[in-house]
């Protein structure tokens, strides 16, 4: 049976790299490769159903994508900056930038047909999006 990492558990294999807001800039928005972020908490139930296929994509997809998740209870203010409202919730990043999501009980053909078409096409909505201003916060 699989059950969700809490915050400073890891994976052996380490093909779901557990993330968290101090460390997020580094590990997502700087990152080279496509990531795939599972926004998720400890009490919902949608999230231990899902877990098990986002880790065998993360193993599927491994070198082609970096595969994280946040823990919105630990981690209140990375959740807030990208308006996650509910988990699962499901963001895709290319070169730090926000270019894909799903919200809530995701099919798995539904997630892994996601993964695969933001790794295709993943490039193309990054000319069309906005750079991220690392200067600029909210918290002067």
């Amino acid at each position: 049976m699989h059950t969700l990492l809490q915050q400073g558990d890891s994976m052996s294999g380490e093909d779901v790299i557990e993330v968290h807001d101090s460390d997020w800039e580094k590990t997502v928005e700087r990152e080279g490769k496509p990531v795939v972020v599972m926004f998720h908490s400890p009490t919902c139930p949608n999230c231990r159903v899902i877990e098990p296929y986002f880790e065998e994509y993360a193993k599927e997809f491994k070198g082609k994508a970096v595969f994280a998740r946040l823990n919105v209870t630990n981690n209140h203010y990375t959740a807030e900056r990208y308006g996650v409202m509910g988990t699962p919730t499901f963001k895709f990043f290319c070169q730090g930038r926000p270019v894909q999501e799903l919200v809530g009980a995701a099919y798995p053909p539904l997630l892994k047909r996601t993964i695969e078409e933001t790794l295709e096409h993943g490039s193309e909505c990054i000319e069309k999006s906005t750079k991220v201003d690392y200067s600029m916060t909210g918290y002067a």
